[in-house]
């Protein structure tokens, strides 16, 4: 990659974390449904063409960050050792993941409280945990050797990404009883116990 393939791809990432966090730091003052994608343009300080060059709706631009996190977590699925049973790889890279993130952004907690109470994204929300299993599938297909379109894949990628946000949940609901990532090590190995 040149110096200057290099610098786009920067300046592109950061126009994108730029709209996400002008989307989240609105729906958080306003309200999701009151917000605009011109109102999340102007407080970015780009057009509303750029936005739509990154973001197709509001709801793709507040849903970003999940989908971004999710991407690291796939990336780390993949550094897993490639004979590695699929239950054990996500666990131990959900695991790896969250240590690394260490204890949760409270500003971040109260925008994932407010993103999913909000009835108006729950149909961009579903959308967007669909994408996730969709893309966590095809992973641990290709760690079974199977065919992306077998349902033990997407029965495996669903029920890991469904315990992940009931770890959450849990944790959100009492966050001084233990950490997110301690709730989230129990969980999975609850739920693996299916899968070993």
């Amino acid at each position: 990659m040149s110096i200057e393939t290099g610098l786009r791809e920067r300046k592109k990432a950061a126009t994108r974390q730029a709209l996400y966090e002008a989307a989240v730091r609105l729906a958080m003052e306003h309200g999701p449904e009151r917000i605009t994608v011109e109102a999340i343009a102007d407080e970015a300080g780009v057009s509303r063409r750029t936005f739509s060059n990154y973001f197709a709706n509001k709801e793709e631009a507040l849903f970003h960050g999940d989908r971004a996190r999710t991407g690291l977590l796939i990336e780390k699925v993949r550094a897993r050792p490639a004979g590695e049973a699929p239950w054990a790889a996500l666990s131990a890279a959900a695991i790896e993941f969250y240590g690394q993130l260490g204890d949760l952004n409270p500003e971040w907690i109260s925008q994932t409280r407010l993103l999913r109470r909000h009835p108006s994204l729950a149909a961009a929300q579903a959308q967007t945990f669909a994408t996730m299993e969709h893309e966590l599938g095809e992973e641990v297909a290709a760690r079974m050797d199977q065919d992306p379109s077998e349902v033990r894949a997407k029965l495996i990628a669903a029920t890991f990404l469904a315990t992940l946000r009931v770890s959450l949940t849990v944790w959100l609901e009492h966050p001084a009883d233990a950490s997110y990532l301690d709730v989230a090590r129990r969980a999975l190995a609850e739920t693996g116990r299916g899968f070993a």
